[in-house]
């Protein structure tokens, strides 16, 4: 058999796998759509009349703007409970003292001093939590893809519907500082940015202190209409030391100084947005859906008043995404076209004066142009593909078109009806809700073609007879032992449990911009033990020789005669290890094949217990924390290995072929 033909037929039952792990990526993880649609003022969501106030208006589009200017200070990782208030200890219990604990003393005095003007929720962010994918959430009000976790090094432009587009669409100037991530999703979004980079996680100060230079004179110029900054100092101090190290304290204590200076600095028109992107585990981690990686902390604040109620005691809690229509509403945007959050109804109230009628009609009229747009977007994603389940748009449909019908019927009638608009404002929440559900659940979906393929794969005969046999036992005891290896060396198959700091091996500084490098190395670190154990796979074949003793083996002749016998058994030297592959060479690129065969054999049956049990539990609670992730993990395990294996079996037979020629030039001088 061929050396040329063994790696040819290996690599295409390798390419058999990968295809099947692509079909599977592709129809289980999170994937949906993504339209090009876009959202419009001169394009109304739905037909009927124009929302309550936004008529004869100048600029008007959707619904009249509430505000000409934001500020949205984006802390990265900052957690809900770095920003809940600090309570006091009731008689008999001990004081609580953590690092982080009421550092953000502005929050809690504006909610105290000014109920109406301010308000803190529990942001409820949707896994994983990446800061990627976080970011592609707040803007476009989506389900960022959970295979997009693997470009969280190499961000790739937002294409969809989403706030920075339409801010420049609508003329606003948007100038921004902080995560250079920004950049790669927004290109030449910006009227004025400064981008600072974002991954040495090492380093608590050089992001933080470049907006902070940038941060004051430009709100005092007044020369934007939309000021975003993303500060990482918060997210870098939980990666380096964790969220209980007092480092923490100070980053947190600093922010609460910056949010200060910008209270003080805000006009009437502005809005003040403090949000978290994620949160972070115990040890300062992220990437999963753990409660406190999924808890961010969102602060709204206004000059004038904003809420007609003074705040619950208990802060309410929100999906993540709900921020985006409510800015859109708040700013006179249309609302991004693939948006599917809901609108948080209660900063339309209209503040502490207004009349209860008009503050619930506003609060209709926004969930109303909100239910349109999310009615218009299952309508146009059902059309282009059949993700969504048929049976529960038609329920969400009629919900919607019995909603909107009442709406429309009370906007005509007497005012007074507000218990009516009540009724209204429950019914259009449980279709927005009920649309968002339905996303979430139909975009992810289980395909058969890993299966079919990976039958396929494993249908090719791998029993060939020979002197280089390698059972099975030894060939599973190799993939277990590079398992093994890959925990006890503190790895584990989950994204918060990352080696990160291995992107600074030999790069204590850093590496500029150059993020190509990092993702390489933390790759290598990981997945080490995969490559390793697969470059060795094929000393398999050796190993039955090297056990043996070396020296002389005896081997009894038969006996001829008498006198033979009585002399004694001829003796002979047996062949060494050497000698004995030159004996059979064309057995030896079998056995190669054979092995490589059973090697990827086994790893396939790896891969398919993860898809079996991700596809079988792909609706349980841990879905996105343990089995998503687990089968990731050994996809690119699988990938790592395969590699790996056709390269250790390449150059055991350019050995074999080195070594073959020199024997054939040995034997050729002794003949002489």
């Amino acid at each position: 058999m061929q050396k040329v033909s063994v790696l040819l037929f290996l690599a295409w039952v390798c390419l058999l796998f990968y295809a099947g792990i692509t079909l599977f990526t592709s129809g289980f993880l999170l994937t949906r759509l993504e339209l090009t649609n876009y959202s419009s003022c001169q394009e109304p969501p739905g037909p009927g009349f124009l929302p309550w106030g936004s008529s004869g208006k100048p600029g008007a589009c959707w619904m009249a703007s509430r505000f000409s200017r934001v500020v949205w200070i984006l802390i990265d990782a900052l957690r809900f409970d770095f920003a809940r208030p600090q309570r006091s200890h009731g008689p008999g219990e001990p004081p609580v003292s953590l690092p982080f604990l009421g550092k953000l003393g502005s929050l809690q005095r504006l909610l105290e001093t000014r109920p109406h003007h301010s308000r803190l929720y529990r942001s409820q962010v949707d896994p994983p939590t990446t800061t990627m994918q976080r970011l592609k959430a707040l803007t476009t009000g989506s389900l960022p893809t959970f295979i997009d976790a693997g470009s969280n090094f190499a961000s790739h432009a937002i294409l969809e519907d989403n706030l920075i587009k339409q801010l420049n669409s609508a003329g606003r100037r948007i100038v921004f500082m902080g995560d250079d991530t920004w950049r790669d999703l927004f290109p030449g979004a910006f009227s004025k940015a400064f981008f600072f980079s974002s991954f040495n996680v090492r380093d608590l100060h050089t992001v933080d202190s470049g907006i902070l230079e940038h941060l004051y004179p430009t709100v005092d110029s007044g020369e934007w209409d939309v000021l975003i900054a993303h500060f990482l100092g918060v997210d870098h101090c939980g990666h380096k030391h964790g969220p209980h190290h007092p480092e923490m304290a100070k980053k947190l204590s600093q922010m609460d100084q910056v949010i200060q200076g910008l209270v003080a600095r805000l006009e009437n028109d502005t809005l003040l947005v403090v949000a978290g992107d994620h949160g972070m585990t115990v040890n300062g981690d992220h990437g999963g859906d753990s409660e406190l990686e999924v808890s961010a902390a969102l602060f709204l604040y206004s000059p004038t008043p904003l809420f007609a109620r003074a705040p619950p005691e208990e802060p309410e809690v929100i999906p993540q995404i709900s921020l985006v229509p409510t800015l859109a509403l708040l700013l006179g945007l249309p609302i991004p076209f693939g948006n599917i959050g809901e609108v948080v109804a209660e900063v339309f109230s209209g503040g502490k004066d207004s009349q209860p009628d008009g503050s619930v009609l506003a609060q209709a009229s926004a969930l109303h142009l909100n239910a349109q747009q999310v009615s218009r977007f299952l309508h146009a994603y059902s059309a282009a593909t059949q993700d969504l389940q048929v049976t529960e748009l038609h329920r969400l449909q009629n919900l919607f078109s019995k909603a909107s019908a009442n709406y429309q019927r009370l906007l005509q009638s007497a005012p007074g009806a507000e218990a009516a608009l009540q009724t209204v404002i429950t019914e259009l929440q449980q279709f927005l809700r009920g649309a968002r559900a339905v996303c979430i659940e139909s975009w992810a979906r289980f395909s058969l073609g890993f299966l079919l393929l990976h039958l396929l794969a494993a249908g090719v005969p791998i029993t060939t007879p020979g002197p280089f046999a390698v059972p099975w036992q030894a060939v599973s005891a190799w993939v277990l032992m590079a398992t093994q290896t890959f925990y006890s060396t503190g790895h584990q198959p989950v994204f918060p449990a990352i080696h990160w700091h291995a992107a600074f091996v030999g790069f204590p500084e850093g590496h500029g911009s150059a993020t190509w490098l990092p993702a390489v190395l933390v790759g290598a670190n990981t997945f080490a033990s995969h490559l390793l154990f697969a470059v060795g796979c094929p000393l398999l074949l050796l190993w039955p020789f090297l056990c043996e003793s070396q020296g002389l083996r005896k081997r009894r002749q038969p006996a001829g005669s008498e006198a033979e016998a009585r002399v004694g058994p001829e003796e002979e030297e047996e062949p060494l290890m050497e000698m004995r592959l030159r004996d059979a060479p064309h057995h030896f690129n079998a056995a190669l094949l054979q092995l490589g065969l059973k090697y990827l054999f086994v790893l396939g049956v790896q891969i398919l217990a993860c898809a079996l049990a991700a596809s079988i539990l792909r609706r349980h609670l841990m879905v996105w924390k343990v089995f998503a992730p687990k089968f990731i993990f050994e996809a690119i395990g699988f990938i790592v290995s395969s590699v790996g294996l056709l390269l250790g079996i390449a150059l055991v037979m350019r050995v074999d072929g080195a070594v073959s020629s020199w024997f054939k030039r040995l034997v050729l001088a002794q003949q002489r």
